[in-house]
């Protein structure tokens, strides 16, 4: 007698639901979060957590939403600090205008101004490219210190145009000490980064790589390429606007017109170079560069005793030449950046023979 199961084909043994890359990340996410909301919290000082962890936390992020439209789309930003300053402006008014908003709400109100922002901002980019676009887009970085100068309704007539970072809380627990500040970094962080992976890893994220390696050919395909490189502008703002709200009220406490200026948008540019394009998690490690490298050279500088050399002026321009000097030779040994660098180290170490 001839069963169901006869009929089917043999299609040999079933395939694992999971492959080995798939748990590998699994693994890394898991990893990570245990990290970030178990061993971080328990062990880091407060010092540690207000001064170094959330500003790298926090830079990272900023990467991420470069990233996303210089690494995935191929597009260029030169005032990624100028969409940081608009959702940080736009979660104070919001705050301060309309009573009782959930943080919650306050953080993707303002990601959606950000947006919209960049979306305007983004225009040029369906007529121009390379070295033009980055120009267009530098005109951001002028315009808004320009504009929150000189409109004080932005912070609230403020003799000194200073914005001040309200009471963080939701749901009746207190952000405002260093842990709970921490915390509240981690907690959107993690779940930007979730929110990158599902856009990359979609059609969207398809169709921008599609258009980062031949713009021509994506359009041939039938890719709609001036709706994908304004949804890249909108998400991208979106990122830095939120970004922005973390740096000013969770890191600095304080914020200004001229907080998110253009050597706050190269660090974010060096970020991405540093860590590596279209990659998510190097942002991280473009962040820990930029952050704990000028520490460093501080304490080298203590230690070493130069500071009596010198005065101070000429103290802090030689640590700006080590920096940049480090990071030309990163650029020139790895422009990959340090993301490819590790990732050749761990695929040489798992392709050495066994003894």
């Amino acid at each position: 007698m001839t069963t169901l199961q006869d009929t089917l084909p043999d299609t040999g043994p079933a395939a694992p639901i999971l492959s080995n890359a798939a748990l590998l990340r699994l693994a890394v996410v898991a990893a990570g979060l245990v990290v970030a909301f178990g061993i971080v919290p328990a062990v880091a000082p407060d010092y540690w957590l207000s001064s170094i962890i959330i500003p790298t936390v926090v830079m990272g992020l900023a990467g991420i939403s470069l990233n996303l439209l210089q690494g995935y789309a191929g597009l260029v930003s030169l005032g990624s600090a100028a969409f940081m300053s608009v959702g940080v402006f736009s979660a104070y008014n919001l705050i301060l205008r309309v009573p009782g908003l959930p943080l919650p709400a306050v953080l993707l109100l303002s990601g959606l101004i950000a947006a919209a922002v960049g979306v305007f901002f983004g225009l040029p980019a369906l007529r121009i490219r390379g070295f033009y676009l980055g120009a267009s887009t530098l005109g951001a970085q002028f315009f808004f210190p320009w504009l929150f100068t000189n409109y004080p309704w932005f912070s609230n007539d403020s003799q000194s145009l200073t914005i001040s970072a309200p009471r963080l809380e939701f749901l009746g627990y207190d952000l405002q000490s260093p842990l709970g500040r921490y915390l509240f970094v981690a907690t959107v962080t993690a779940l930007l980064i979730g929110l990158a992976f599902l856009v990359v890893r979609s059609r969207l994220g398809r169709e921008w790589m599609a258009i980062r390696d031949q713009e021509t050919a994506a359009s041939v395909l039938g890719i709609r390429v001036a709706r994908r490189k304004l949804q890249a502008y909108a998400i991208s703002s979106f990122f830095l606007g939120i970004t922005g709200v973390l740096w000013g009220f969770a890191y600095l406490g304080t914020a200004d017109a001229h907080t998110y200026n253009l050597d706050k948008s190269f660090q974010v540019l060096f970020i991405v170079l540093i860590g590596g394009t279209a990659t998510i998690f190097g942002n991280f490690l473009g962040a820990a560069f930029i952050v704990l490298t000028p520490i460093l050279l501080d304490h080298l500088v203590l230690a070493a005793n130069i500071a009596y050399l010198s005065d101070q002026g000429a103290i802090t321009n030689l640590q700006r030449v080590i920096f940049g000097a480090i990071i030309i030779f990163i650029l020139i040994k790895e422009p990959d950046g340090l993301s490819a660098w590790i990732r050749r180290g761990a695929e040489a170490l798992r392709a050495r023979p066994k003894t």
